[in-house]
């Protein structure tokens, strides 16, 4: 599509319904503002949020999905970039607005919030594995209130140490690659089947979570001197084990999650910081009557400015994306999918559809 062709006013959509269920039918195709713009959308990828936003916050009549790759097919009055038929990626936050969600033929965004996939580098495949993990992991690294890590193109001296739980998971294949292309030296955990891959993205160390002696292990490797830390996970578990992990200085650990009252109890001289790539997206948004977010402009602006930086990385060659498992059916498998997901079966690769 090329930018001439009408758009149609109404598209198929996977979209939230009552009684934990999602369904593909016809839905509205988005109205664009003024700094948006609208993506005919190839590919998607899955998440575990998206059914999460399906069994847990319920939004019925949203649409559903997160991760997407396709071509810019309409820009908003104030839009000259990206330019139409460009190959642009990004990231909606599904099961939250009527307006907006990846599972769907057109998907809309502001225009900041997409990225230039060069030709040559990735497939639409590809470039939809990218978006949550990486940029979330972009958020806990590099975001001045989480870690405030030295962000590429410029290195930190290689004497620190980022401690990934989860090495294996989406982000954590992301916030490995990116510590290391930032200069600091890597130790993760993930099961023994994946010790290879999170090896080959660039870990220095690498554990079983399941080991008796793992905080042992971790703090000996990194001569007990973690204070920067990701828990990729986030389970009252897996904070606590983060806790211990953390160096006798103590330090700062990002959470996907709130953090619990026992993790914070066991080590008062770390900063347990929650982070939610969500807020980058620029518009308010509630997780449940307890859970209200505002509007935050810096955090869009932290996620759009290293969005420029995604063409040079891909050309160099400095992302390697999540291995892809082609899920095939198009929107109309994408309940089955999730399904999948919810039973546990996923490690290590994303769900792709092709639409």
């Amino acid at each position: 599509m090329d930018g001439h062709t009408p758009i149609p006013a109404t598209m198929k959509a996977v979209v939230v319904q009552k009684g934990k269920k999602a369904v593909v039918q016809d839905h509205p195709v988005p109205t664009l503002g003024d700094d948006d713009i609208l993506v005919k959308v190839v590919a998607v990828a899955q998440n575990p949020a998206d059914w999460r936003f399906v069994d847990v916050v319920q939004n019925a009549g949203t649409v559903l999905g997160c991760d997407w790759s396709g071509h810019v097919v309409q820009q908003g009055k104030n839009v000259t970039f990206p330019e139409l038929g460009m190959h642009v990626a990004g990231f909606a936050m599904g099961g939250t607005y009527v307006d907006g969600g990846a599972y769907s033929e057109y998907v809309k965004t502001p225009a900041v919030l997409a990225w230039i996939v060069p030709e040559g580098t990735l497939s639409h495949e590809q470039a939809a594995t990218v978006s949550v993990g990486l940029f979330t992991a972009v958020q806990c690294l590099y975001h001045p209130q989480r870690l405030a890590l030295v962000e590429p193109p410029e290195k930190a001296d290689g004497t620190e140490w980022v401690f990934v739980h989860g090495g294996s998971s989406s982000v954590g294949q992301y916030t490995i690659q990116l510590a290391r292309l930032s200069g600091y030296k890597v130790v993760t955990t993930a099961s023994p089947k994946n010790f290879d891959l999170v090896k080959a993205l660039g870990a220095d160390a690498v554990y079983d979570y399941k080991s008796a002696d793992v905080v042992d292990a971790i703090k000996k490797v990194t001569e007990n001197g973690v204070r920067y830390a990701v828990d990729t996970q986030s389970t009252k578990e897996t904070q606590e084990l983060c806790a211990r992990c953390m160096g006798a200085n103590g330090g700062k650990l990002i959470l996907m999650f709130p953090p619990t009252f026992k993790a914070k109890k066991l080590r008062k001289d770390v900063e347990f910081i929650h982070t939610l790539l969500y807020t980058a997206f620029g518009r308010p948004f509630s997780l449940g009557p307890q859970a209200k977010y505002a509007v935050q402009p810096n955090d869009k602006a932290q996620i759009a400015a290293f969005m420029k930086k995604m063409p040079q990385l891909l050309r160099d060659d400095c992302i390697v994306t999540n291995r892809i498992k082609l899920w095939e059916g198009g929107l109309q498998a994408i309940p089955e999918g999730l399904q999948y997901m919810r039973e546990g079966k996923v490690s290590a690769e994303k769900i792709v559809y092709h639409l």
